[in-house]
């Protein structure tokens, strides 16, 4: 099996490709790693292949703070320069520069 290489990194600021949402990458998974009931409840047309790899983010819309799971072919390089709003994104980055967090020590243990 070929290894993938994830595009983005984490502390990147990304937005989704179809929704209004937005958000900075704090994990990220080789290929597909959540259930099928959550991969099924995708609508058939957007529904991304599981062989590539996804990314956990801390997400932002218009009215809210969640956790998103997106696969790569989904994600788009946010170039607002604006910072990430949810309430979790002090906790684990530092300063923000050119769309990319700065990853604090205490993540990486």
């Amino acid at each position: 099996m070929d290894d993938k290489i994830a595009k983005f990194r984490i502390g990147q600021v990304v937005r989704h490709r179809i929704y209004p949402f937005r958000g900075v990458i704090f994990d990220v998974d080789p290929v597909f790693n959540s259930t099928e009931e959550w991969w099924q409840s995708i609508p058939e047309d957007v529904r991304p292949r599981k062989d590539q790899p996804f990314y956990h983010l801390l997400a932002e819309n218009e009215s809210s703070t969640y956790i998103a799971y997106v696969s790569e072919q989904n994600l788009l390089v946010d170039e607002s320069g604006e910072p990430v709003q949810h309430p979790q994104v002090p906790d684990l980055f530092g300063e923000l520069q050119a769309g990319q967090y700065a990853v604090l020590d205490s993540m990486l243990h």
